[in-house]
């Protein structure tokens, strides 16, 4: 039976030692999940000791853990990379010690190289993760962020163009491996969101909840290349999206899982406005989601 908690709304909380800590300052706040993202340090962390530390910060509060995130390159080689791997190795492992079955991050890239020179590499290394992954009920999602990349070079993602996952899940074909999707990563690379959406909803596993603004007057006056910003990534309820028509068609798409917000990057609320932004879209996204569960007469 469908219910609006089968759509929770949450935010994104930084993974490690000051976690728990973290938690307790703003979940009175109304999120219903945290995604806890470590960055590329996960080895290091004492996983099973946060998981503990979260689930008592939590309570008896209605709160999931949305995911779990590593964001780095794992299929480079250097110390660094190589310990990125190993951090999905550690979260796909330990998921079930704070209750999620997502574990998500960029998928790494060959450096330098274009998009299809990654594609062996990106099987080579996530085809065993998968099945991994399948063993334990966990399931991978990839953020759709360039990292400053394009189609032809960068350092960390290849997972920020509808081509790539083309070529992504050809390579991998597996019903665990999908998308951590949002709108603000495919807005400013001038791609309209909605009927990306609609064509890619059954392999939308988690959403970062992240919108954009586009300044259309400086698009047709400069260019996407120009020196005026054209794009600013915006907190949910500032930017341009209509998250109700982005929830309705998660809904008929038949997703279910957790909206986090990913703050921290708003140009206006930002710094000592931090969480009031993100409050806002929270409350926001409830709305549009259709507020509070009122269940139909007998």
């Amino acid at each position: 039976m469908a219910h609006t908690l089968d759509i929770r709304i949450g935010t994104i909380v930084p993974g490690g030692p000051s976690t728990a800590n973290y938690i307790r300052q703003i979940k009175s706040y109304g999120f219903e999940s945290f995604e806890l993202t470590f960055g590329d340090k996960v080895v290091g962390n004492d996983i099973p000791r946060i998981a503990a530390e979260v689930k008592e910060a939590i309570g008896d509060a209605n709160i999931t853990i949305g995911a779990l995130g590593v964001y780095g390159n794992p299929l480079e080689t250097t110390p660094g990379d190589l310990d990125v791997l190993r951090g999905w190795e550690i979260l796909i492992d330990n998921a079930h010690l704070f209750g999620t079955n997502v574990v998500s991050g960029f998928t790494g890239r060959v450096r330098g190289k274009p998009i299809p020179d990654s594609i062996t590499r990106f099987k080579e290394v996530f085809a065993p993760l998968t099945r991994r992954a399948a063993d334990k009920g966990v399931r991978l999602a990839f953020e759709n962020c360039s990292m400053g990349g394009n189609w032809q070079t960068g350092d960390y993602n290849i997972a920020h163009n509808p081509a790539a996952w083309e070529l992504m899940f050809d390579a991998v074909p597996a019903d665990n491996l999908g998308l951590e999707w949002e709108p603000c990563h495919q807005m400013v690379t001038l791609i309209d969101p909605m009927p990306q959406l609609r064509k890619w909803v059954k392999k939308i596993i988690h959403l970062h909840g992240k919108c954009a603004t586009i300044r259309w007057d400086v698009v047709r006056k400069y260019g996407f290349e120009g020196p005026v910003p054209f794009a600013f990534h915006r907190t949910p309820g500032f930017g341009d999206c209509n998250w109700t028509d982005i929830i309705s068609d998660l809904r008929m798409g038949g997703f279910a899982g957790s909206i986090d917000i990913e703050g921290w990057h708003d140009p206006v609320y930002r710094g000592d406005l931090e969480m009031t932004g993100q409050v806002h879209g929270l409350n926001y996204l409830k709305n549009c989601r259709g507020g509070e569960f009122i269940s139909n007469p007998k």
